[in-house]
């Protein structure tokens, strides 16, 4: 008897100490997570870089597929956010510029033919 109760204890012990020290001492640190998971300010910046991207070979259906990695809202609306966080939290004149380009491109793109519209 004394044997089980003493087995029962480091079984519960053991199992203790395992949770603490996963979820206090050394807890999941998440890595190689989809965009969707980003905060705002780190979204923004995705955008930033796909707006560059996008200044430098002018490739749409790239951009729009790379925006798309954001979530299942319009790569749009996206841009419309960053534009306005980068507004807002001092991003420099060319960078806010290269998002509203890339804004103006999507507005302005027409995914059946696969060009800007006039």
């Amino acid at each position: 008897m004394m044997r089980r109760i003493g087995f029962l204890i480091a079984l519960a012990l053991g199992a203790a100490g395992g949770l603490f020290y996963g979820w206090v001492i050394d807890p999941v640190k998440y890595v190689d997570t989809t965009p969707d998971s980003l905060r705002i300010d780190y979204k923004s910046d995705f955008v930033l870089m796909v707006a560059e991207i996008y200044q430098k070979d002018g490739n749409m259906p790239t951009a729009i597929r790379q925006l798309s990695m954001l979530g299942d809202e319009a790569p749009i609306e996206y841009v419309i956010l960053a534009l306005q966080f980068a507004e807002q939290h001092g991003y420099t004149e060319s960078d806010i510029l290269k998002i509203q380009n890339l804004h103006d491109a999507l507005q302005y793109w027409n995914p059946i033919l696969g060009t800007l519209a006039p």
